[in-house]
């Protein structure tokens, strides 16, 4: 197949399932998938074999959610307005409201809802997350009210909490969160039906105590026993599930410095390796060896990463194997530049391969005005 393309395997995905399905039965709480992480909805039929549901953060996800994987949403947005709040209504069956003044603009509307369960965010101001921009728990957050502004009791109206403060984290630092939201906002907790502890436990990462997650939740519940307890978390579904497959298309060497121009890009197709930053796997190559950069086939100055090493000189022509290429990168792409957008396939687990989309200069001239 003519590269790049996106591969996403079944088979891992599957297991991903299957890890996260037993901790939900073992724990006793829902687990649903934040659509931030993964929207590839040609995938959707694998994830419904497993009734699983959904959290949206805008209006195109909660219809991409309902359309092709479950009937209604649990919704959060940080701010919502008199155009969208009747269509987050109309298709969720949690909401969850960012500030308690987003809560008093909506809550007329709310009632005209009765079915809708609304929950209010609540920042506990402790931070696990070393990367600033992955952080909602920093000073001065625009996310989630304190247990300051809320006082002794909830609005009428609210029925939950929601707190969102992790990102590709452990079961420990779950717990530290935890720690902090009881102290802060226990008091409030036989005011409400349900809790929703938000994303990044990546659970399905190796060496992730999944053990200790299910005792943390259960003791929770024994604690707790009338809430509800919801996780939402991105990462975990998708984790080492897919790769973008890429092909060297020259090799330069300025100041000393080897660089592969790869027919792919950094900045387009795999953005956190430049915002978060880090820099990923790649099957190909060696703890030692020749060292290379692999640049970009855009003409941003930055749309480069590495050094990887190779224990044979890289040449045009050769194929490369960007590991784990599937959680927060197809949602995050980008045509900058009008650099062409990689296909996407599905290797199923039989082993036979599905292409989910090519794209075209239509889908660029599409974008533009």
């Amino acid at each position: 197949m003519e590269t790049p393309y996106y591969i996403v395997y079944e088979d891992k995905l599957r297991r991903n399932l299957d890890l996260i399905s037993d901790v939900s039965r073992r724990s006793g709480a829902e687990i649903i998938m934040a659509f931030k992480a993964n929207a590839l909805w040609k995938t959707f039929p694998i994830l419904r074999e497993y009734g699983v549901g959904f959290t949206a953060s805008s209006l195109n996800e909660l219809r991409l959610g309902r359309e092709f994987l479950a009937p209604k949403a649990h919704s959060y947005c940080p701010a919502y307005t008199s155009a969208t709040i009747d269509e987050y209504l109309q298709g969720s069956s949690h909401i969850t409201f960012n500030s308690l003044s987003q809560f008093e603009q909506h809550k007329e509307k709310l009632k005209e809802y009765p079915e809708v369960s609304a929950g209010l965010r609540v920042n506990p101001h402790c931070s696990v997350i070393e990367t600033d921009i992955y952080n909602p728990a920093l000073p001065g957050s625009r996310f989630g009210a304190s247990a300051e502004q809320i006082g002794e009791k909830l609005p009428d109206g609210i029925e939950g909490l929601h707190f969102h403060a992790l990102c590709e984290s452990t079961s420990y630092d779950l717990e530290r969160v935890l720690a902090a939201f009881e102290e802060q906002f226990g008091h409030l907790l036989p005011q409400v039906k349900w809790i929703n502890m938000g994303g990044g436990h990546l659970m399905t990462r190796k060496g992730y105590d999944t053990d200790h997650l299910v005792r943390l939740l259960q003791d929770f519940r024994k604690r707790y026993p009338w809430l509800k307890v919801i996780l939402e978390p991105g990462s975990a579904f998708t984790w080492q599930t897919g790769d973008l497959i890429t092909s060297v298309v020259d090799v330069v060497e300025n100041d000393g410095v080897k660089t592969a121009i790869i027919d792919a890009s950094f900045a387009c197709h795999m953005p956190d390796t430049l915002e978060m930053p880090y820099q990923p796997a790649i099957a190909e190559s060696s703890e030692e060896g020749i060292p290379y950069m692999l640049g970009g086939n855009s003409c941003l100055s930055g749309d480069y990463c590495g050094p990887w090493h190779f224990d044979k000189p890289l040449k045009a022509g050769d194929l490369l194997t960007l590991c784990d290429m599937n959680h927060y990168t197809t949602v995050k792409t980008t045509m900058f530049n009008g650099i062409q957008h990689p296909a996407i396939v599905l290797q199923r687990a039989d082993g036979s391969v599905q292409t989910l989309r090519e794209f075209t200069y239509d889908d660029y001239k599409s974008r533009m005005s």
